[in-house]
């Protein structure tokens, strides 16, 4: 009679999924290194019930903590760190340097009578400060709103 009792049949492929995207998770932060997590997924896909599929699985976290937000890891100071943010501190130097140049020739050429003194250096100045502006604006909405972009 026992020999007709059907034989437990192997983790599902759901329950299989499951621990394999709970490894995936734990190794994308960082709590297993690539062997381990390589030794603990074929475990997963060899467990022939489901003890052996939870051993692989049964010293983490059910659900890892999900990744901080950038900004938080800065502390309170969210102005500081969109000041830092290379995103804008490349463009407003760049702006700085070609608009402290395009003064400094007109300086030169108002100075030696070359020029009548019409300030032409205004039109880079100003067009692209306004522009740059808008950016920084942009930029602290975003962050102010947890640095997530449009489409998530």
């Amino acid at each position: 009679m026992a020999e007709d009792a059907p034989k437990a049949a192997g983790p599902a492929d759901s329950e299989r999924d499951r621990a394999a995207r709970l490894l995936q998770e734990h190794f994308a932060q960082g709590r297993l290194d690539g062997g381990e997590f390589s030794s603990r997924l074929e475990r997963v896909y060899k467990a022939s019930d489901a003890r052996e599929l939870e051993a692989a699985v049964s010293d983490l976290p059910s659900s890892p903590e999900p990744p901080r937000p950038a900004r938080a890891a800065g502390g309170a100071g969210g102005g500081r760190s969109l000041l830092r943010d290379p995103a804008l501190l490349i463009p407003w130097g760049l702006w700085a340097g070609v608009n402290t140049l395009c003064f400094t020739i007109w300086l030169i050429l108002y100075l030696t009578g070359q020029s009548d003194g019409y300030p032409w250096f205004l039109w880079v100045l100003g067009p692209w400060g306004i522009v740059m502006a808008f950016i920084t604006l942009g930029l602290a909405a975003v962050y102010r709103g947890g640095g997530t972009a449009a489409g998530d």
